[in-house]
Order: C-alpha cells, then structure tokens, then sequence
C-alpha cells in the first residue's frame, strides 16, 4: 500500500499546480527571466538506506546506491527528461560530492537529452548532514533517540552536525544559485524553460525548502524526508504586477507530508502582497532574494 502512494505521490509531483486566475507561469515583459523550475532530487537508494551497518566501514561520503537505487535513480532521469521536452528547455545541476549523489546525478543524466545541459557544479554546501566519522551503529541509533526527544533541528550529533548547521549552509548556497541565474542571464544560456536541478540528500532537501519558503523550526519538525530519487518540483509563478515566485506541486507537498502532520493552510495562509501567500519566497524587480 506505501509503495501505491509512493508511486501515486511521485506522478502527482509532476503535475503543476493549481493557481489563481491572476498567476501564471510566465514573467511579465522585461522581468528579469528565472528559472521556470527548481527541481530537487534525493539520492537513489543507498547501501546506508539498506543497511546502516555500512557506515561502520566505509566513510559516509563514499557510500554508493544499491542496484534499486539505481533504478530508481534512472526513473528520476526519465522524469526529468519529460519535464524537459519544450524546445527551449535546458537545465542546470547541482550536486552534493557524496559518491551516491554524483551516480544518482549520473544516472539522471544518461536518461537527459545532453543538448539540454547547460552546466553542472559540484557543492559541498549540499552535502549531507554530518553523523561524525566512521560510526558506531549502536551509539548512532542512541543518538538519533536522543534527537527525537530533544527535536531534530536544534539536535547535534556528537562530532557531526544539527540540522541548524545545514540550514546556515543552504543559506549561503541560495546566494550562489541566484548569482549563477544571473551568470546564465548574461551568456545567453538561460531560457524562458529553464531549470535549476539539485541532487542533495533528504535533510538537506527540507533545510532548502524551509529556508525557501520561510518555514518555522515546527513546520520542518512535522515534515518527512521525500523518498529516495524523487523529484520534488518548485514551479515559478507570476502576477501582473511582473512580480516572481516559486510554488511547490501538491504531489510534492504530500511527498513532504506523508504523515499529515503539517497544516498547509496556516503555511499559506495571511498574505505578503494582496491575494499571495506570506511563505513563499518572492524575488523582486531588484533582483533581491526575499527571505
């Protein structure tokens, strides 16, 4: 039965959002041209997903997919691909250094029309979240424990790493991704069918979008890990007054809410500029990030 609603929340993450009349997908004349879609992919399946064992003996970072992480890895691809098919479309990647997340990114890419690349870039800033060194299995599962009773965004692992601390790195990361639109701008290379794809790992996935989207500490304390190479898609929105934003799919919302405990009308609830939401992240004729 998870395995139906996996696969039914995957195809509905495809599918784009509903919007007001007023909205549309497309920037008003002279606006400066964003992404149409950010697209954030979780590694496939990893012996560390099968096993934690396997970080007793190997170090996190070289911890590779398993052979259904591979597949799956390579369904993301086709997905993508399907995204992909306007004229125009291009994309741009980003990837963890983890050695699951470059054959994951490998993977998708044997599935993309290379055409349609436009650049990659290699970022430690969304790696995963730091356990230490070589674990130790019992004393992790002790940790983990103690993080759940103590709350999982402020909790840091012994010689690792909070939450907190991946959510101040994703931080910095969003100043470069908004340098390189501008980057992609000025040579030409980006289109009216642009997208932005991160392979990164699932916390550091939920840091992104709570820093995104102004999310509070409960709000990520209520939301799940999306499952292994799924695509959680942000689609750019307009109004008429030329100004920008990015809306997550309902099929991704319920990738993220797989246990139902986040209340998405108070997320969007109350407003910033009549009729939008207050929680989503608008990027301003100045070329500032709000948030």
């Amino acid at each position: 039965r998870r395995a139906r609603r996996l696969a039914m929340w995957r195809r509905a993450a495809l599918v784009p959002a509903r919007h007001s009349r007023r909205a549309s997908s497309n920037p008003a004349p002279g606006a400066p041209m964003r992404p149409r879609r950010i697209v954030l992919i979780r590694h496939g399946e990893s012996a560390g997903n099968l096993d934690e064992a396997a970080y007793t003996r190997v170090p996190d970072w070289r911890i590779d997919l398993t052979p259904l992480g591979e597949e799956q890895s390579t369904q993301a691809g086709r997905d993508l691909q399907r995204m992909l098919a306007g004229p125009q479309a291009k994309a741009y990647f980003y990837h963890s250094p983890y050695q699951r997340t470059r054959r994951t990114l490998e993977l998708v890419l044997r599935e993309v029309d290379p055409a349609k690349v436009v650049g990659r870039r290699e970022e430690p800033r969304i790696s995963e979240q730091q356990f230490g060194n070589l674990q130790d299995v019992a004393a992790t599962q002790r940790a983990k424990a103690e993080r759940k009773a103590f709350g999982r965004f402020y909790y840091r692992f012994p010689l690792g790493e909070s939450a907190l601390d991946v959510y101040s790195r994703v931080t910095s990361f969003l100043a470069t991704v908004h340098r390189d639109m501008g980057t992609l701008r000025a040579a030409g290379q980006m289109t009216d069918d642009t997208h932005f794809v991160i392979v990164s790992h699932g916390l550091c996935i939920r840091t992104f979008l709570m820093r995104w989207f102004q999310l509070t500490v409960s709000d990520f304390e209520a939301m799940s890990n999306p499952p292994n190479a799924s695509l959680v898609v942000m689609e750019r929105r307009a109004n008429q007054a030329g100004q920008q934003w990015y809306e997550l799919t309902a099929g991704s919302w319920a990738l993220l809410n797989a246990e139902g405990r986040i209340d998405l009308k108070t997320i969007r609830a109350s407003g910033g500029w009549p009729g939008a939401p207050r929680r989503r992240l608008v990027i301003s004729d100045d070329d500032a990030l709000d948030g």
